[in-house]
């Protein structure tokens, strides 16, 4: 089971009870994106083991329990099911049904200001969530830049921006990461400044 869910969901990292359960887990708006097309379903996992699913305008109360091995029982209108539980990262959680070859993906929308109803939505979500986190990633690395043949560096990308805003390099410079050997992915300066 966990070689379908892998080859679909690379890069997965397992639920891991100290890690995530206060503050990736509990009492967050967990929008199942399976299916949203058709209907909107909210999962909330509360402290006290009971899971609220909220639906249009109706809220059922469930159960969930988790075992020492970090599977999930959730009582569901079908049944009770057995699920695994990993991360994609923080605010995308996926459930891998244990008996089945399926699972289910949710976005935590607590803190998205936007609501989440359609497939749209969740394009909108993801490109907001990682375009924050490229901008990021690439806000703290430093790179070095090649400029006459001469290589220059390393220097954060707020450095390399001002420097080109006062004349003293040009934003068609090749850059590489620090952790690149050379310069073969052709990326320039100005395709830095233009993530941040």
């Amino acid at each position: 089971m966990n070689d379908y869910l892998h080859n679909t969901i690379p890069n997965l990292k397992p639920f891991n009870y100290e890690v995530h359960h206060d503050s990736h887990f509990i009492n967050k708006q967990w929008v199942l994106i399976n299916g949203i097309s058709k209907k909107k379903s909210i999962y909330t996992f509360k402290a006290d083991n009971i899971l609220e699913i909220s639906r249009k305008d109706h809220v059922i109360k469930t159960s969930w329990n988790i075992s020492i091995h970090n599977i999930f029982f959730i009582e569901t209108e079908d049944g009770m099911i057995t699920v695994k539980a990993f991360f994609k990262d923080d605010d995308i959680l996926v459930l891998n049904n244990q008996s089945k070859e399926e699972f289910a993906m949710y976005i935590n929308a607590t803190n998205y200001d936007d609501d989440i109803n359609s497939v749209e939505d969740i394009q909108a979500f993801l490109k907001d969530k990682y375009k924050k986190k490229v901008s990021t990633i690439i806000y703290d690395h430093e790179f070095y830049y090649i400029e006459k043949s001469e290589e220059f560096g390393p220097f954060k990308v707020e450095v390399l921006a001002e420097k080109v805003k006062t004349g003293d390099i040009s934003a068609y410079c090749f850059v590489r990461d620090i952790n690149e050997h050379d310069y073969s992915n052709r990326m320039r300066i100005s395709d830095l400044i233009q993530e941040l």
